[in-house]
Order: C-alpha cells, then structure tokens, then sequence
C-alpha cells in the first residue's frame, strides 16, 4: 500500500520570488527602527498618510431673517446652522448672528464673556483647530439700535469658524470661512467655504483645504533624516 505524503512538506520556491539589494534592505531596516524609536511603526505611518482634508467650495450669503445648514462631510445630515434672526426684549430690539450645533455632541469654538455670553471665536488663517481649543462658542456678533454691537465677528473678512463634530461616534475637526458686516441694527454674512479632517481627532488647519497637514509631513522627513543619520554612522 502505497504510504501517504507528508503534509509538513515545504512548499515548492516560487520561481518569481526575488531578494532585495542587501543595501535596500538594511536602509528599510534602519527606517524601520528610528519609526520604532518614535514610537510610531510603518504600517501607523502609511495609514496616517491616507487621511485627507474634505473642502467644500461655497458662497451663500445669509441676509436678514435667515439661516443656513452645514452638512460638513455630505451625508445629508446638518452639522451646524448659521442664523441671522431679529429679537425684542422688554428694553431693546437688535439682531443677532448665531452659530448652532445640530446635534448633542456637536461644539462650536469660543467661550463664555461678559454675563456668561457664549462667544464663538473669529479665528485667523492658519490658525490649529483641535482639542487644545475651547469649543462652548455660539454668539458670533449682535447689532442693535440702543446697545450698538458685540461680538468677535463685527466687521471681519475671511474668518473661519472652529466646528468640532461626529461621525460613527468619533470626533473630528473642521472649519467654516465666513465674512461679517455689522452696525445699525443689521447683519450681513457671507459663507465661502468649509472643511473638515477625515481622520478622528486630528486637529485641522485653519483654511487648509489639502492634506495631509504640514506638521505630519515634517514629522516623516524628520524621521527620514534621522534614519540617514544612524545608516551614514554605521557605514
């Protein structure tokens, strides 16, 4: 009877399979191990580099008695809304320009001032929008007729709202580029663009509307440069 094969036989060497120049394969170490050292590995670096920046072109401008939905990442779900409505009290009457999350988790950057008023910030270009910021903003600017004008959005151009929103339970970062006009009782703004980082909890430039940032490619070619330092001292 014939004796059955050994299934522990050693697979035949594919014909095709090649080795890498012995100088390749000992720089790819020495990267490898500066990444370690960095406390980051090759696979954490590749998926790093897949995020992107989502930027959306707009130009709406948001007129009295009106307000418009931002829907950050076009799922069809509003992330925020911008209103620009009338109010009267007993003593005044003026207008007001809101920034409003939709949603319970939702924040706008900014944060208490006077009499506990959320004020929502009026951020410069290249500002970092991320977890170091204050986000419990709402009121952008305010105009009446009595009390003249408040607010960090009065009379701007070009600056971006700070947006930390949710997606699949996950924080991420974006920003809203709106210009002001306000005084006498009336407000006029002007929405021309937005963005948002795909990846969670990565913080967003102001205004950038490429990725990947610019810290995350320095932070490679300091790496790179320190794998060329370590290879040229063993050499």
């Amino acid at each position: 009877m014939a004796q059955p094969e050994h299934q522990d036989k050693p697979a035949a060497k594919n014909p095709r399979e090649t080795r890498l120049n012995p100088t390749l394969e000992r720089n790819l170490l020495v990267y490898a191990t500066a990444a370690s050292a960095a406390g980051v590995s090759l696979l954490a670096l590749a998926q790093a580099a897949e995020g992107k920046i989502v930027y959306t072109r707009a130009h709406r401008v948001l007129r009295a008695n009106h307000s418009l939905t931002l829907d950050l990442n076009h799922d069809r779900i509003g992330d925020f809304s911008i209103s620009n409505h009338s109010f009267c009290t007993t003593d005044i009457c003026g207008r007001t320009l809101l920034a409003l999350p939709l949603g319970n988790r939702n924040q706008v950057a900014g944060r208490k001032g006077l009499v506990n008023t959320l004020y929502a910030y009026a951020l410069n270009r290249s500002s970092t929008i991320g977890r170091k910021l204050a986000f419990s903003g709402k009121l952008m600017a305010a105009s009446g007729t009595e009390y003249g004008t408040v607010g960090r959005w009065l009379n701007v151009k070009d600056r971006y709202l700070g947006l930390k929103f949710y997606i699949k339970g996950h924080a991420h970062y974006g920003w809203a580029r709106l210009s002001v006009t306000a005084g006498a009782g009336k407000i006029t703004a002007t929405l021309t663009g937005y963005a948002y980082e795909t990846v969670p909890n990565k913080a967003i430039i102001a205004g950038k509307t490429k990725g990947p940032d610019a810290e995350q490619r320095a932070g490679l070619g300091e790496l790179a440069a320190g794998a060329a330092q370590i290879q040229s001292g063993r050499q």
